[in-house]
This record gives structure tokens, sequence and C-alpha cells, in this order.
């Protein structure tokens, strides 16, 4: 009985150990990212789980999506567009740490 007691604890926190992993960081939010995007579902913009997924393995994929980030556009994921969020060229280190998160995400 107690190796069950145990052997379901350790599944918790397993669980919940990958649930912490995959939070929205909070630049995510200062940003507001989160107002289109979630990790694992489409809301308005695709999910950032289904993006990694995309472009797992592709190697100039970071220096692409954190162009796209920054400039926005549309296509790539359906018709509606993203805006813009750094046209200004001023928060590059921030949508760099971003897109690293977002690409960490591949399964």
């Amino acid at each position: 009985m107690k190796s069950i007691i145990a052997g379901m604890a350790v599944a918790g926190l397993m669980v919940a150990g990958s649930a912490m992993a995959a939070d929205m960081p909070d630049l995510a939010k200062k940003m507001n990212c989160t107002a289109c995007h979630a990790i694992d579902k489409k809301i308005v913009g695709p999910a950032w789980q289904d993006i990694a997924n995309k472009y797992k393995g592709d190697a100039g994929a970071a220096a692409s999506l954190q162009v796209k980030v920054s400039k926005g556009g549309s296509g790539n994921w359906g018709t509606m567009p993203m805006p813009a969020n750094d046209a200004a060229g001023t928060k590059q280190a921030e949508i760099k740490e971003l897109v690293s998160f977002i690409l960490g995400l591949a399964k």
C-alpha cells in the first residue's frame, strides 16, 4: 500500500512539474502575447506548442520567428495577421528570449 501511495505522489509531482515548466513566462504577459496565444491551445494565434513542433530542427527558425514577432505578418497560420511588436527594434532582447522559450517547447 505504501508503494502505491508513494508512486501516486511521484506521478503527481511529475505532472505538476511539467505543468509548471510550461507556464506562460511573465515577459509574454508583459508584452500582451497572452491576448492571442496560449502554450497548448489556439486562441487567435496558434498555440506556442504547435509553433515549436512546426519549427523543430529548423536551424533558421529562431531568427525568422524573431523577425515575425517584431514586424508582424500573416499567412503562416491563417488569415488573421499578427501585429508588429517592435517596429522600432527596441525590444529585440525580449523577443529573442520569448522565441527561445517557444522553440524550447518542441516535443
